[in-house]
């Protein structure tokens, strides 16, 4: 810690919250988290349906999520124990796709595209020169560039297996519309950023147990305090010259005086917030659009798949989800399969029971015979907001609104897409200007 200590607001128990507050706390300041769930997390928390604990929506951590997983070590997770660590796999139910070997990140991936024999030779040596293109210009690009407009080059049936699922994985944003700026920097710090930056990190814990019980804990004993269930209503400075009853106060949250605010709600509630305080911040926080997310959780009786994760081809017509889960694999109940839907704008217009449709045909077609019963629905759960659109140019909010007032978010201005380290990054950088 640089400064005195001093007593810092963090409004929302997200990821970025959570990050800031364990920050801040960590530096030996007084550090408040309102929360007007009754339960930390936000939109990487655990929920109970019908018997099942289950996640609002399926997280993929990688190796290069540095900040996330010390975090997590700092709030006492056993990070060895609560992930299936393995190489960048994304292989289909018939055991076709790139699979990436342990080692140096680039030989790696050299390595594992030579390997990938569903593609043709020329294909793969075309690709490992358009990689090549992209290092050599530092992963940097035009910032109009689309994914699909970068990758216009790579031969369809890599951009089939390697490139769309993995645009789709981390900025939730098809390629046609996706930022290739953002893309590129996704490619370099998990691909090429150094040994195990492309490791899945696939939790076998459930997202609330992950980070937002631990860190509860963690900043209970630290002497921080939690308040749940509490909407802030109002944020307002304070003058100078009523200073006097609160020295170092600068702002006021529901009248409570502190010298540092930092806002770590959703977008809108941050700009509600912020509203009267600095209206141009608040309306590019309000001019945000979001992609949903769609996961349609199935039961299996004694299912159990090849792999934790396994790639699926999708389309917008017929086959809605890019990605399966053996949740039996992953600390949950034998047979439980999550089916996830990036991307899911479209399939969201169509209505839950044509997804859900979809999604069964899906499943019974790309599975067959690894099925070892009946497919059970067990809920489809729809994230409307789950991240923002990760489109080309976008104009995304900054970090600083005011001296003592910050925003933290995966949302805020910044290199990556919408990412629990993404949010952890906010939160955790928020905390240290403070001091």
């Amino acid at each position: 810690m640089t400064g005195s200590p001093q007593k810092v607001a963090v409004v929302g128990g997200g990821w970025a919250g959570l990050a800031a507050a364990v920050e801040a706390t960590q530096r030996g300041h007084q550090a408040t988290l309102f929360e007007m769930a009754a339960q930390l997390g936000g939109r990487a928390r655990r929920v109970r349906i019908d018997g099942f604990e289950l996640d609002n929506g399926q997280h993929i951590l990688i190796g290069a999520y540095t900040e996330t997983l010390r975090l997590l070590d700092a709030v006492g997770v056993n990070t060895a124990q609560a992930f299936v660590r393995t190489p960048l796999s994304l292989v289909g139910p018939d055991g076709r796709g790139l699979q990436l070997p342990r080692g140096s990140a680039t030989l790696a991936f050299v390595r594992g595209v030579l390997a990938q024999r569903g593609w043709a030779w020329g294909d793969r040596l075309r690709l490992l020169m358009q990689a090549g293109g992209w290092a050599l210009h530092g992963f940097r690009c035009a910032p109009a560039l689309t994914v699909a407009q970068l990758t216009a080059r790579v031969p369809e049936s890599v951009r089939l297996d390697l490139i769309d699922p993995l645009c789709i994985a981390a900025l939730n944003t098809r390629s046609t519309e996706a930022s290739a700026e953002v893309f590129l920097r996704v490619l370099r710090d998990a691909l090429f950023a150094g040994p195990g930056s492309a490791d899945l990190m696939l939790p076998r814990l459930r997202l609330s147990e992950l980070l937002p019980e631990p860190a509860a804990t963690w900043l209970a004993g630290a002497g921080a305090s939690l308040r749940m269930g509490t909407r802030v209503e109002r944020l307002e400075r304070v003058a100078p010259d009523d200073r006097s009853d609160s020295p170092g106060a600068a702002w006021r949250v529901d009248g409570e005086p502190f010298a540092h605010v930092v806002l770590a709600t959703p977008p809108g509630e941050a700009a509600r917030l912020a509203a009267g305080l600095c209206p141009e911040w608040a309306q590019t926080a309000a001019a945000m659009r979001y992609e949903p997310i769609v996961t349609v959780y199935l039961h299996s009786e004694d299912t159990r798949l090849p792999r934790p994760m396994l790639s699926l081809r999708s389309d917008a017509a017929q086959s809605p989800a890019q990605f399966v889960f053996d949740l039996g694999a992953l600390g949950g109940p034998t047979g439980l399969l999550a089916f996830v839907i990036s991307g899911a704008a479209p399939w969201v217009e169509r209505g839950a029971e044509a997804t859900l449709t979809a999604t069964l045909v899906q499943a019974r077609s790309v599975l067959g015979d690894r099925l070892r019963g009946p497919l059970a629905v067990v809920k489809l759960l729809t994230e409307k907001r789950a991240t923002f659109r990760c489109t080309p140019a976008l104009r995304r909010p900054d970090a600083q609104l005011a001296p003592g007032l910050q925003a933290a978010g995966d949302y805020v201005a910044g290199p990556y897409p919408a990412t629990l380290e993404g949010a952890v990054r906010s939160g955790v950088a928020a905390a240290r200007r403070v001091g």
